[in-house]
């Protein structure tokens, strides 16, 4: 029985404990203006696990899963050397890794090298945004002159793409187009006219003008999935791709992405259950099914749309909307932490930790010299106190019945001590509070 009890109480303490933690986290800041927590740590988590062959493993989950895996390990890389010029050399120097393995064997072999550009949009978009970072991680005087070549040969590639369709969105598989590649495609144009000679103002403007004429008659928004030929949307605007999609387009005309934007929130930014923020995978008012890339949808939900979009409001400004995304993070993506790393849900997925890297160290590369007003704030100030009161009732719970039978043991106790009506005395007769019982008087 005492086993027993000790038992209780060790499992009681540690329930206590991990709500004392989950409370920590979802209060202590998880995002900042230089090194976001724990990101530096995570980075060197995930370049063991793709040493390791995580890459390979999340090509066994999708089909852009190597792919993935490098280019957002490379990009967070990037960004943090942005954020911190003491990493910069470090961070070049890794961002070229990943590039590497962007343009090896496996990185291309999911991809049509007959499309055009080679290999389609999504690899070519990507990889050319990455190729812009190391560049802008490195003075101009100092950068590698065949890297810079290489950057402006397929940015040229691109821009002829783009000049030369009748549609804004280029295919990235045979007869397949998303508008949210495109969209990656087009700023790394930006880019380029940021870091090198500027050649493609006229191809991003009318880039722009087939956006607007081709958007989602639902939403108002980049649809999902568009006809490849005529750039017609087929598929309504989806969380997972908005995300991306807003993560990239104010890079290219911060106007017109911050409209965007604000009826993306409106439209798929929720608090189910009214325990934090999580973004839907479709617009409110629509279900449909899951895929490879929104995960399972719990309450319409996308888990993976939710991590990105933290992303996307760090670069546009939405300062509270993204902590609370990175707090809730914490606390529902049961970080492991040593001294030297970090993973998110044990390690189990380390493209999940990529992309959730890749979120947190999100800045702006292209620099924006319009005036916009400061957006409000996309949730309220007090969204954490539902999930902190939860956590608090799971804390004090589990001590509840002790507290229980002790006070019950406190009142039985004193009520016999006061010689209540439990108290008997030998021979069966009660004690009265006048003192000892009276004597028995015999029988005649």
């Amino acid at each position: 029985m005492i086993v027993l009890r000790r038992m209780v109480g060790v499992a009681a303490a540690l329930l206590s404990l991990a709500a004392l933690v989950g409370a920590v986290r979802l209060v202590a800041p998880a995002t900042a203006a230089g090194e976001p927590p724990g990101v530096a740590r995570q980075l060197t988590f995930l370049r063991a696990a793709l040493d390791d062959g995580a890459g390979e493993d999340a090509q066994a989950l999708f089909p852009e899963g190597y792919f993935f895996a490098h280019v957002l390990y490379g990009l967070a890389r990037v960004e943090l050397g942005m954020r911190e010029p003491a990493r910069r050399e470090e961070s070049a120097r890794e961002a070229r890794w990943a590039l590497a393995r962007l343009e090896s064997p496996a990185g291309v072999a999911p991809f049509s090298p007959a499309l055009a550009p080679p290999y389609g949009v999504f690899h070519q978009g990507w990889t050319n945004w990455l190729r812009g970072g190391v560049l802008a991680l490195t003075p101009a005087e100092r950068r590698d002159p065949a890297e810079v070549r290489r950057f402006a040969e397929a940015s040229a590639a691109l821009g002829a793409a783009f000049d030369t369709s009748a549609t804004p969105y280029l295919a990235a598989y045979p007869q397949q187009a998303w508008p949210v590649d495109s969209t990656v495609a087009v700023a790394s144009l930006r880019l380029h006219d940021t870091l090198l000679p500027p050649r493609f103002r006229d191809t991003v403007d009318r880039w722009l003008d087939g956006v607007r004429q081709r958007l989602d008659p639902r939403t108002g928004l980049l649809p999902h999935r568009v006809d490849p030929v005529t750039g017609a949307p087929v598929e309504v605007a989806r969380g997972t791709s908005q995300s991306v999609v807003h993560r990239f387009l104010p890079e290219i005309d911060p106007i017109f992405a911050r409209q965007q934007y604000l009826a993306f929130r409106d439209r798929y930014l929720v608090t189910p259950l009214g325990l934090g923020p999580a973004v839907r995978e479709y617009p409110a008012g629509l279900d449909g099914p899951g895929d490879v890339d929104s995960g399972p949808l719990l309450l319409g939900l996308s888990l993976s749309a939710t991590v990105v979009t933290l992303g996307a409001a760090q670069r546009h400004g939405d300062h509270r909307l993204a902590g609370a995304l990175a707090n809730y993070g914490e606390l529902a993506g049961l970080p492991v932490q040593t001294p030297w790393t970090k993973r998110y849900a044990l390690g189990v997925l380390p493209i999940g930790d990529a992309f959730l890297a890749w979120a947190k160290t999100a800045r702006p590369w292209v620099p924006d010299t319009t005036s916009q007003p400061t957006l409000s704030a996309g949730v309220p100030f007090w969204w954490r106190l539902p999930l902190l009161s939860l956590l608090a009732a799971v804390g004090v719970a589990p001590w509840l019945p002790v507290v229980l039978v002790r006070r019950h043991r406190r009142r039985t106790g004193s009520s016999s001590a006061g010689g209540g009506p439990s108290a008997v005395v030998a021979g069966g007769v009660p004690a009265t509070a006048a003192g000892p019982p009276a004597p028995v008087r015999p029988l005649p």
